[in-house]
């Protein structure tokens, strides 16, 4: 509620102070900067505002600082994050029962400020065969030339791991299920072996939301997801989360951030925002979703196997079900031995409903063909394996999909 008529008439809307009372006279290109003008407080709504900002404004001269802790502090500068930042934050940090979560711009973000927190030169790192793939370019191009060793190790080794651990051994990466060929880790009894050395383990969460696998629970340090695939849910933002439930593990990955400068989007964080508040509605129906396909696709002739944990007979079946309570829509297929590669490319080409594009996580059903004949320590699938993304399509209409695709391609097979 403005004043109508400017300065020259004096004429005000309800009980609203005149804006033009102010003490000192100001051009009006000045006011465009500095305004006097105040709206009615109280102001309440369903809907998280978004606030955008780099400059925090302080009260007096004294009490400038540049902390980064904003919960201790209070707000010092845009770059530690807005409001809604740190609501987003404060929901998946309640979501995973941590202590802080630090928001990040992407998932890989999230993994690299990880490995700058907590390593140094000298320090060797283990990591899953199965590993995300920039990951473990992280560790070849990056993190090879500032000192750091890395290990790969098979990702169903368990309690064995211990073998694999050096004297200057700091973090181990776990990642259940693996990208693409999906095996399920015994979680526990690798933080059991690296806790008795004194090594960190840390968690890629992504598969299971944050919610299905409670990581904090079975001994995780650290714990991060891609916030791009099940929170943002929708393909259009880039996002990732750190949380630990240490206080002095938050200090060391805040003081990292801050000199990385890794801030994400306030506007990106309302769409996460409000991306978590359908997230349930929508795992739940791709879950069932995907149990069909991946149970209809394990009783195709051209089909070799299913890679989904929470079917019966997939490789880490049985982890699983003791470890998660729920499962995602991200899950692989392996065709028979006399698939071509034409065949399996064609069949990703042929389907209709499912486009082909990497990430996971939306509402739009996905095709990915991978070729591991020179994939070091992955399963001996060659050209023959395709990862599907189960979306919110209607699932009769994407099974059609993939039957007639499959009959037209691959129906020379038995």
């Amino acid at each position: 509620m403005l004043c109508l008529q400017g300065p020259s008439t004096g004429l005000l809307c309800d009980a609203v102070p005149c804006p033009y009372n102010s003490a000192m006279a100001k051009s009006w290109k000045t006011r465009l900067v500095h305004s006097d003008v105040q709206v009615p407080e109280g102001y309440r709504s369903l809907a998280s505002p978004v606030f955008r900002g780099s400059t925090t404004l302080f009260p007096d001269a004294a009490s400038v600082d540049d902390s980064w802790d904003q919960h201790e502090v209070g707000y010092t500068y845009g770059l530690y994050g807005t409001p809604t930042t740190l609501e987003l934050a404060g929901k998946i940090c309640e979501l995973e029962e941590g202590h802080r979560t630090i928001i990040t711009p992407g998932g890989q973000g999230a993994i690299s400020l990880i490995n700058l927190a907590f390593l140094k030169s000298g320090d060797h790192i283990l990591i899953p065969e199965s590993v995300y793939t920039p990951n473990r370019k992280l560790a070849y191009h990056v993190l090879r030339r500032f000192g750091v060793e890395t290990g790969f190790y098979p990702p169903e080794i368990g309690g064995e791991i211990k073998e694999m651990l050096r004297e200057n051994t700091r973090l181990v990466w776990c990642e259940s299920p693996g990208s693409i060929t999906m095996e399920v880790q015994d979680v526990p009894a690798i933080v059991e072996a690296a806790h008795a050395r004194g090594v960190l383990v840390a968690l890629d969460n992504t598969w299971a939301a944050g919610v299905y696998f409670d990581a904090f629970a079975h001994g995780v340090d650290i714990t991060m997801q891609a916030l791009t695939k099940y929170v943002g849910g929708h393909s259009d933002l880039l996002m990732g989360s750190v949380t630990v439930k240490d206080p002095k593990l938050y200090r060391q990955l805040g003081a990292t951030q801050q000199l990385l400068g890794s801030a994400a989007s306030p506007d990106d964080c309302s769409l996460a925002l409000r991306g978590m508040r359908t997230m349930a509605v929508r795992l739940k129906h791709i879950e069932a979703s995907a149990l069909q396909i991946a149970r209809w696709l394990a009783g195709r002739p051209e089909i070799e196997r299913v890679l989904h944990p929470a079917v019966e007979g997939s490789p880490g079946h049985e982890i699983w079900k003791r470890d998660f309570t729920g499962s995602a829509g991200v899950f692989s297929v392996v065709f028979k031995p006399d698939a071509t590669k034409a065949e399996v490319l064609a069949f990703v080409d042929g389907l209709e409903l499912f486009e082909i594009g990497y990430s996971w996580g939306g509402v739009t059903s996905l095709a990915v063909a991978y070729d591991f004949h020179r994939s070091k320590g992955r399963p001996d699938y060659g050209h023959r394996i395709v990862r599907l993304n189960v979306g919110l399509e209607d699932t009769e209409d994407l099974l059609e999909d993939l039957d007639r695709c499959l009959r037209r391609v691959m129906g020379r097979m038995k």
